[in-house]
């Protein structure tokens, strides 16, 4: 049995995320108010099928025509208003410059990202997608809206390939959208430049141990440290542990935390430039600070499932994290405290928090209060009659139960008397 904790939810503030899972579902989960609430599923997206498992997402938090990318098994790509879940587009995920089409179909997605900064000018242009295949296959293209007009011109997609051998299995794209980073099983961690798509860096194994047997190189989950600054790498590998890589100063990792005995399944970035969250794969969720190398805490709540994503929100103090167990939690990074859990069925692959939900939105209307004392006597009055009218009526209904209770008694004994027989009228039968 899995090792668990039983914790208070103290509720959490007012949140929006989205959560997509195993059966292709699109979640809207919302906590309403302006106190602590609970999360309820507000609204569910697309229908149940396993063919259109989401493998990958990607999430345009704009305050002004935000996007949601979804990459899904059946190698479709689409693209959803995340605020209403109209689909504005969708596109073949081997739409491109390739030939082999049977290659493609079976090489999934492992990375999606769209470009938030790069918005078009022309209103038939969505934005700008980079994709990630399994087999190191990187795409950049343009993305067109599905109202677009047929001859509307669209720059040729940009390709190459990030491996000889191996599987991807993470990338990454840092906030100024300038540089990518990908890894996985037999391939290092390599840092490119999208504007000009070569290599600036590549990490290097770590030695052998003193008996020399090397590390394989498996590397599961990876992010950039700092917002403003793409040189410094965090990433988890199979081996559970977690590395800090510093492209100015070595190719090896400048630090390496073991963390548990289980692979590292997510990694993400706090937003103060130095502390990083981790989630493995028998549900263990802690932060570190990368400065010193030290666990900073565990978080209270044991999760029953392997955590497959963490999300930050970038003003509050809290973090939302799914998993394999089909829950959503709510976390207070500051007291590493869980605020509150909502089951979703499924086994869920990502989250995404809208950064930009205020309470206001969806509050509905309250009702009215008493603005003069006039009004609060007469609610009072009001209130004290309809406590009398009850009392009443229940003690009426006291009194009919008692009554029909007697009056079935003294109908039993009456049939009883009467079923006995009188002794003379007997002898004289006989």
């Amino acid at each position: 049995m899995p090792r668990t904790s039983t914790v208070e939810s103290p509720g959490c503030p007012p949140l929006r995320a989205l959560t997509t899972d195993s059966l292709g579902l699109i979640k809207v989960v919302e906590v309403r108010g302006k106190g602590g609430g609970t999360p309820q599923v507000v609204e569910t997206w697309g229908p149940p099928d396993a063919s259109r498992s989401v493998l990958a997402t990607s999430y345009a938090d704009r305050k002004k025509d935000p996007v949601l990318a979804v990459a899904r098994k059946n190698g479709l790509i689409e693209f959803l208003n995340p605020l209403k879940g109209d689909v504005l587009t969708t596109i073949k995920a081997s739409e491109s410059g390739s030939t082999d089409q049977s290659a493609s179909a079976n090489d999934l997605l492992v990375g999606l990202h769209f470009f938030k900064s790069k918005q078009e000018d022309s209103s038939s242009m969505l934005g700008t997608l980079l994709t990630c295949t399994e087999k190191g296959k990187v795409c950049i293209r343009s993305v067109g809206r599905s109202d677009a007009p047929s001859d509307q011109s669209i720059d040729s997609p940009n390709e190459w390939s990030v491996t000889n051998g191996g599987h991807v299995l993470c990338s990454s794209l840092d906030p100024s959208e300038n540089y990518a980073l990908f890894g996985g099983k037999h391939v290092e961690l390599n840092l490119w430049d999208l504007n000009s798509s070569k290599k600036i860096w590549a990490a290097k194994p770590p030695r052998p141990n003193n008996l020399g047997i090397s590390i394989p190189t498996w590397f599961t989950a990876s992010t950039f440290l700092c917002k403003d600054d793409h040189r410094k790498i965090v990433a988890g590998t199979n081996q559970h542990q977690v590395r800090l890589y510093d492209i100015t100063s070595q190719r090896r990792a400048v630090i390496s935390i073991d963390f548990r005995e289980s692979p590292i399944k997510a990694v993400r970035e706090d937003t103060d430039g130095h502390t990083v969250y981790v989630g493995t794969a028998i549900g263990d969720l802690a932060s570190f600070d990368m400065r010193t190398g030290k666990m900073v805490g565990c978080y209270k709540g044991k999760c029953c499932g392997s955590i497959r994503s963490i999300a930050k929100h970038p003003d509050l103090p809290l973090i939302a994290s799914c998993g394999l167990d089909s829950y959503l939690r709510i976390w207070d990074t500051n007291k590493r405290q869980l605020l509150s859990a909502v089951f979703l069925k499924q086994h869920l692959t990502s989250v995404v928090i809208d950064s930009h939900f205020t309470a206001q939105e969806l509050e509905g209307t309250k009702p009215e209060e008493p603005t003069s004392q006039s009004e609060v006597r007469d609610q009072s009055d009001q209130g004290g009659n309809c406590d009398e009218e009850r009392s009443r009526k229940s003690k009426k209904k006291r009194k009919d139960a008692a009554g029909k209770k007697e009056k079935k008694m003294k109908m039993h004994d009456e049939e009883q008397i009467s079923g006995i027989e009188d002794p003379a009228e007997k002898r004289l039968d006989r």
